[in-house]
């Protein structure tokens, strides 16, 4: 089943975000090996495509997972939420539609 993962920022968390981006893009690199990524990326702080300063205000990942207890395993041991770049993460299940 597919799940949204849903990060938010901590105030003032671009550096943190910056350092530990290599890492977190490394996990997420290998969902897509495996074929289990949907999508992911950011939200900019900001309506421009590179925020720059502004920094980020969270992110989001769909992907698929065996269970929504491994889907927020897999969140929690993310390096953006044990080097506090989020403050806040949501998990929940979530049923592709479109497109087919």
């Amino acid at each position: 089943m597919f799940y949204v993962i849903n990060g938010e920022d901590a105030p003032d968390s671009l550096e943190k975000r910056l350092i530990a981006r290599p890492a977190h893009l490394e996990r997420i690199k290998a969902l897509q090996d495996e074929g289990r990524l949907i999508l992911a990326g950011p939200y900019p702080a900001i309506d421009n495509p590179d925020p720059g300063p502004a920094g980020f205000s969270g992110s989001l990942i769909v992907a698929e997972f065996v269970s929504l207890e491994a889907a927020k395993s897999w969140a929690e041991a993310d390096p953006y939420v044990t080097t506090g770049v989020y403050s806040k993460v949501t998990v929940k299940p979530f049923r592709k539609v479109l497109p087919g």
